[in-house]
This record gives C-alpha cells, structure tokens and sequence, in this order.
C-alpha cells in the first residue's frame, strides 16, 4: 500500500549540513520529522517543486539576544524569513532569569515591554512551551544576569554566600535544560568577575554537555590575552568555549586575528573543544553605556572615534537614530564626549553601531575551521538595529560564498547547521537525514543575498523560497505563514 507523507520536496539540490556536495533528491516529511531522503515513493498531501532550487537544513543562530523577542515578537520574522529557525539566546552574558534582573537588561533591547513574569530558566522554557515562537529557542545561562542577582553591581570578588547564589541559578538552568553558560566581560557587572570565578562557575558544567560562550574582556589590541583567559577557564574547569563575535576591533588591533586564530588552534591540539562565531560585517553593534565610560570612548572596543559610533535605536529620542554621535554633537553644539553623555542622560539603553573592523579580518576568520556563524542581532525593532539581524546567513551564502567564493556552499551551510548542532548538543538538527527534525530552508542559490542596509535595516533577504520548522510551512515565497512552530530546545542530557 502506498505510504503518504505530509511533504514531499522534489529534485532539490540537498545540501546535507555535513559539508558535503550536493546530490539531486525528494526529501519527505512526516510528523514533523525527515522520513525518506532519495527517491520519495508514494504520494504526498502537499508537494514542492525543488528544481534549481538549493535546500538545506535550517539555519542555526547561535548567538543571539533574542530571549525577549521571542515572548514578544514569536512571529520571529526577522530571522524566519532569513532561514533561521533555530536560534540560541542568552549569550554575553545576558539571560532571561531570574526575571527581576532579565527584565532590567531587556529594557535595553524593548525599552516599552511588558514581560509576562517566569521563575528561572525552568519557567522561561515553559512561557516558550505555552506560547511557541515560530523559530526553535535554545537558552544559555547568563553570569552577568547571575551575578547582579547575587551581588548587584558590585566590584569585587564574590563572597561565599553570593558564590553560592550564582551556583543555585546556574544549576537551576542546567537542571531546565541550558545549553550552557555565557559572559559578558565588557559589560557591568559581568567585568568585575575574575577569572577564578568564572572557572568556579563554569566547572559546575564539568561532564554535562554544557559549554562556556564568552564575550571576552577586550576584542582591541588584549585580544590574545582574552583568548588565552577563554581557553584557560574551559581548560581549568574541563568544559568546551565558544568564544562569541572573533573579531579584532580597532585599527590597532587590525591583523591580530591571524595570532587568535593559532591560538585556538594550539588548543584544540590540546584536545580542548574551543571554536567561535562570527557576523559577515565590519561593524558591530552594542549598548552605548558599554563603549563610553567615564567620558570617553572605549571599554573592550580599542580606539574609538565618535564618527565611528552610530545610534541605532534610541526610543526616547529616535530623531537621533542613524546619526553618528560627531553628527548629533554638532546639531547639539558641543564636543561628541558631552554629546555621548548628554544621550545616555536621556537615553540610557541607546544601541549603537559600531564601524570598527577590517575586511581582511573579517574573511580570515570567516574561512577558519573553528568558525561558524552567528549574527548578534539586537532585536530592537523600532529603531535601526544592525542589518546583521536579518540579513546574516544570506549574506555568508550570497556574498562570501558565492560571489567572492571564501569557501563552497556546502562549507558555508555546514557552518550555520551541522557545526553549530552539535557544538551546542541540539540533537536531531542541523543535518538532513531519516529522523532528523525537519527544519529545512528551501532557497535559490543564484540570487540569495541580504538586503538590508545600515539606513534601512528592516528588509528580509532575497532567494528564501520556503522555510519548514519541525515539519511546518513556515515561511512560504519568501512570506512568513503566520505559524509557530517552533520549541523550547533543552539539553539532550538534562531530560529526564
């Protein structure tokens, strides 16, 4: 009797997420799971013509600041109709409990919410159970969050009955089903953590799965030493780095990447599992009050000029969003220091945009074997948040792929699907084979690209024909469905 599946996707090109080439096939779904790759017999109750079309599982972000976005904006569409549909929050450091102090750091981010309350990463999870985003949510535990809890801002060690606080939240998380821990060791209060204590922190993840990611203390001219702190606190407390955004920022620093880089490799020889992310872009992005501190600019960033800095999203005066701050101090009269104080005064959880690295840095960091992609977005809808945010994994496919050819396209897929799944242990994803979840990205390899500019970020990417999560149409000639269905991910080795 003939077998029907709920999709069959028909002479698609299949890039696996192995890296390996492409082959001609159907892939069939059903139950929202892979059922049959080769040649789909039976019939099908719907059916997509993938002649000339590449598919691919779908794309993995593994590092976002999405844990609001996704309660608040679950249609999740900036990545959606990018072929997200997994994505990791909670990274620099940045979690989403205990929601007394989450709730603090996401007004940075939606400055007007208003969050439904949840008690730890456990209830996080069940919020995501209840209400599904559309995309796939993986959470990291973050230390800053943690240790604001614990001991507020204060610039010390902390003492045992605070040690003890953050141990209880951390443990809370990894019991829920966290995928790890993050840091964020430029931003208040996560730098006024020693390395010990993130090592005592990190070591509770010892034999788990859980790994550490880290926006390290400084990406200018300290780079190498924060590369050696974040392989040292994997090594001393035995858990995997994910060592979040490689870059070297600043001028001066232009070229150390190349050093980083051997670095990470020297510790993977030592059989250390340290590997990084990486955005397709020389600017980045961040909160104002992290790179101006104490009346100048810097703070982990290296030599920063004030024509440099952009105000991306300013939600109390957005007159000043897409300005530098050297356009808005002499609109204001005044030098750009008393300009980005005068902004943080009135706005104090303005985004930036930060134009501060090299080309060159850029793909030769792209083309390393430790690196996968992740596109730090800042989902700060209402203003002019980094184009990064949607345009991410088309533009490593569209641009550095296909048109500057740094590396295949199968190369390019396997380092935002199969890499990433298993660095972050999300079992089931990231490959294309017989009972794998079927989160698939359906999409023309000639014309993807991303769209998106710094004046007018809000724009999806071309080429994204169809997008599935877990078996559902999500995304459909380039137009987000309306469902969700994503899922709350947690550790494979946390289930009971």
């Amino acid at each position: 009797m003939s077998h029907t599946y709920d999709w069959v996707i028909r002479e698609a090109s299949l890039y696996d997420g192995t890296g390996a080439p492409p082959v001609i096939a159907d892939i069939a779904i059903e139950g929202g799971r892979i059922a049959e790759v080769g040649a789909a017999g039976g019939t099908a109750r719907a059916s997509l013509d993938g002649r000339g079309l590449a598919l691919s599982p779908g794309f993995i972000d593994v590092h976002t600041h999405d844990d609001f976005a996704a309660v608040l904006h679950p249609q999740m569409e900036f990545k959606l109709c990018g072929g997200v549909t997994t994505c990791v929050v909670g990274n620099c450091g940045m979690g989403a409990a205990p929601f007394a102090e989450a709730s603090v750091m996401a007004r940075a981010f939606h400055p007007h919410a208003v969050l439904p309350e949840w008690r730890g990463y456990a209830g996080y999870l069940a919020q995501l159970d209840a209400a599904p985003p559309a995309v796939n949510v993986g959470v990291l535990i973050g230390h800053g969050t943690a240790r604001m809890a614990a001991m507020g801002q204060e610039v010390r060690a902390p003492e045992a009955k605070e040690m003890a606080r953050m141990k209880a939240i951390i443990t809370e998380g990894l019991e829920a089903g966290a995928l790890g821990l993050s840091s964020g060791l430029i931003y208040d209060p996560g730098r006024f953590a020693g390395t010990d204590e993130l090592v005592e922190l990190a070591s509770l993840m010892r034999g788990t799965g859980a790994l550490y990611a880290t926006h390290m203390r400084d990406e200018s001219t300290g780079l190498l030493e924060s590369v050696n702190e974040a392989i040292a606190i994997g090594e001393r407390a035995g858990v995997p780095v994910q060592i979040s955004h490689h870059k070297a920022s600043g001028r001066s620093a232009w070229g150390l990447v190349r050093e980083s880089l051997q670095l990470i490799e020297r510790a993977q020889a030592r059989g250390l599992g340290v590997h990084a992310d990486q955005y397709p872009y020389t600017a980045g992005s961040t909160i104002l009050s992290a790179v101006f501190r104490d009346g100048k600019f810097g703070g982990g960033i290296g030599e920063l000029s004030a024509g440099d800095v952009v105000i991306a999203s300013s939600a109390a005066r957005p007159e000043w969003e897409g300005k530098t701050v050297v356009e808005l101090a002499l609109a204001m009269g005044c030098e750009p220091e008393a300009a980005a104080t005068r902004i943080l005064a009135e706005e104090p959880g303005a985004t930036v945009v930060l134009h501060v690295m090299s080309e060159d840095d850029v793909r030769t960091v792209m083309r390393h074997r430790s690196t996968m992609i992740g596109s730090d977005g800042i989902p700060t809808l209402e203003g002019k948040p980094h184009p990064r945010l949607y345009g991410t994994f088309a533009r490593v496919l569209g641009r550095y792929a296909r048109d500057l050819g740094l590396f295949p396209l199968a190369e390019a897929i396997y380092r935002m699907t199969g890499f990433p799944a298993a660095k972050f242990a999300l079992e089931g994803r990231g490959v294309v084979k017989p009972g794998a979840h079927a989160d698939l990205v359906l999409f023309d390899p000639e014309r993807i690209i991303d769209r998106g500019t710094f004046a007018d970020p809000h724009r999806a990417p071309d080429g994204i024909v169809s997008v599935f999560v877990n078996g559902v149409k999500a995304v459909e000639q380039g137009r987000a469905t309306g469902l969700r269905p994503g899922r709350a991910l947690r550790r494979a080795t946390a289930r009971s």
